[in-house]
């Protein structure tokens, strides 16, 4: 039985598999022309040759050691090519494949499909203007630059010359009459378009120009194509997917029938343990009507939601494969949460009020200068996150991040206050997840109770009040994305439950019962003289609001022990 079809292999690992393949292919009437690598064991290599010597269409070119991007796998598939040629008269097309390769269509309906377009040269070529998948800033300079350094294996030298040479401004000139394509470099070209590209009189020129262009297995065909076709369809028959660093997916036993909804009649990087796929693909197909048109399109998507899924991550997950530069991640956090800043120094006990009426997680100060405050007086918390000050701030914006990841699925409210370690104010501010409801010049209350001098006093009033001014700048800037609220202590305990209601309601949409009770005010009685005590040392507090100084602001002291009621 004789074939219109033929195949070249380049073949470097996995012998095992490449004889599988070709003896698959052969086993159609379809000649094999197969290329080893130089560098390949010669027991290894005896053992393939001895394998197919059975099969008398079988044979292989000469060796040559390949590199990754150089002119060595063009000289290996024009060897290859060459004999193929020379020897089978009867093959139309030429398929160049890879010993990673595996049919997934019987060889048959391959045939058929080229048979029934015989002139159709089918190959990607897309000029440099075109491209859009080249990793690596090089596009048109792989044509009009010399590269004699391996990019793998010489990198520094590699790149030094690229420099070099613009600085320079060095450029050679593209032969006439080529026009640079780039496209992939696994193709299936008709008998007519290859021997005029092996044949052509220029070749030698041909070749001498692609020897110094950057990874040529990827142009060369595809540039010379467009010299001697009579038709071409700009695309692969190969199903062969790449990662955003240009690197070929590899295709494992659980892709098995993402394999089959492509329709393509080979894919190509298969893991040479996948049993189950050469197992499946390799087995004789029963007869029946030919599949559908090969459409690579289809499992696109899937490809597309695993590079999304690799460069960008999950939402508020940081993890070493990928961890972003600052303003560039995936979400800072996972999840909503809830900063109340100054709430605790106005409020008596205000965690365990606000964890009755909102039903969440509410903690202390988490970024308290003396430990980590969880709730419930927690040492160690939800992904091993212990309570130490030194852990936390060797790396605070990763801490709140790994403590919202750690709880997803239950918001997380904390206390703040000026006294807090201040390194992740940015990193809330701009955060699309925070929700930060703040009440200035609270903490101002500690210290009108505090048993010091006042000169101390007064400097730590002094220092708070700067730590506070450029929180609230902070929340203030353009460059805000948290739902941020900001009232002096002066308007928020003059109605406390309408802000809080508004919190409440934010942190649980679902629950439509209203407060009852607001948290109890600590005891203020003397804290506007307090006030005025600090203007009269030279400090001028301008954080809590239009503040008397000299009356008392809150209710008589008979009500004091009461909660404000909604009347």
């Amino acid at each position: 039985m004789t074939a219109t079809l033929g195949f070249v292999m380049l073949c470097h690992t996995a012998l095992n598999r490449a004889a599988e393949v070709a003896r698959v292919w052969a086993a159609a009437g379809c000649p094999v022309v197969i290329h080893v690598d130089r560098r390949v064991d010669a027991a290894e290599y005896r053992r393939l040759v001895d394998a197919l010597a059975d099969l008398g269409i079988v044979s292989f070119s000469r060796r040559y050691a390949c590199d990754w991007g150089t002119w060595s796998l063009v000289a290996a598939t024009q060897a290859a090519a060459t004999q193929l040629l020379a020897r089978h008269r009867e093959v139309r097309h030429v398929y160049l494949a890879s010993g990673a390769c595996l049919p997934l269509r019987p060889v048959a309906e391959l045939i058929d499909y080229l048979d029934a377009r015989p002139q159709t040269d089918f190959i990607e070529s897309v000029t440099t203007a075109d491209v859009t998948w080249t990793v690596g800033g090089l596009a048109e300079e792989r044509f009009t630059l010399r590269f004699p350094f391996s990019w793998r294996k010489r990198r520094g030298l590699f790149d030094f010359y690229v420099r070099l040479q613009r600085r320079l401004g060095i450029r050679r000139r593209i032969p006439k009459g080529l026009v640079p394509h780039l496209g992939s470099q696994w193709w299936c070209l008709t008998r007519r378009t290859l021997s005029a590209i092996l044949e052509d009189p220029d070749r030698a020129g041909h070749d001498a120009y692609f020897r110094r262009v950057w990874i040529p297995d990827e142009s060369y065909f595809q540039t010379l194509v467009r010299l001697y076709s009579i038709q071409i369809e700009s695309r692969s028959l190969t199903l062969s997917k790449f990662d955003v660093q240009g690197k070929p997916h590899t295709f494992y036993d659980d892709h098995l029938q993402l394999l089959r909804r492509s329709d393509c009649f080979v894919a190509r990087k298969i893991w040479p343990d996948a049993d189950r796929l050469y197992r499946t693909f390799l087995a004789p197909q029963p007869p029946g009507s030919a599949r559908a048109e090969p459409n690579p399109g289809k499992i696109d998507r899937l490809f597309a939601k695993a590079v999304e899924r690799r460069t960008r991550g999950r939402a508020g997950l940081y993890m070493q494969s990928r961890f972003p530069l600052q303003d560039h991640e995936n979400g800072k956090t996972c999840a909503p949460y809830s900063i109340f800043h100054g709430f605790s120094d106005l409020f008596e006990n205000f965690d365990i009020w606000l964890s009755r009426a909102a039903g969440g997680r509410v903690h202390g100060h988490l970024f308290a200068p003396g430990r980590v405050e969880f709730a419930g007086g927690e040492t160690v918390f939800n992904g091993a996150l212990p309570d130490s000050a030194a852990l936390r701030d060797y790396n605070p914006r990763a801490f709140l991040a790994n403590l919202v990841w750690n709880t997803r699925g239950e918001r997380q409210c904390f206390q703040f206050s000026p006294r807090d370690n201040q390194a992740c104010n940015w990193f809330m501010a701009t955060d699309p997840n925070a929700q930060i409801s703040v009440v200035t010049g609270t903490w101002a209350v500690p210290l009108a109770r505090a048993n010091m001098n006042f000169s101390d006093i007064r400097k730590e009033a002094a220092r708070l009040q700067r730590i506070e001014t450029e929180h609230v700048r902070i929340l203030r800037t353009m460059y805000v994305k948290a739902r941020v609220r900001i009232w002096t202590m002066a308007e928020f305990i003059e109605t406390p439950m309408e802000p809080l209601q508004m919190i409440i309601d934010e942190i649980s949409p679902r629950s439509t019962r209203p407060l009852t009770e607001a948290p109890k005010l600590v005891d203020l009685a003397g804290f506007g003289q307090f006030l005025q005590s600090l203007k009269n040392q030279g400090m001028m507090p301008t954080l809590m609001g239009d503040f008397a100084t000299t009356d008392d602001p809150q209710p008589p002291a008979r009500e004091q022990s009461r909660p404000y009621l909604v009347r």
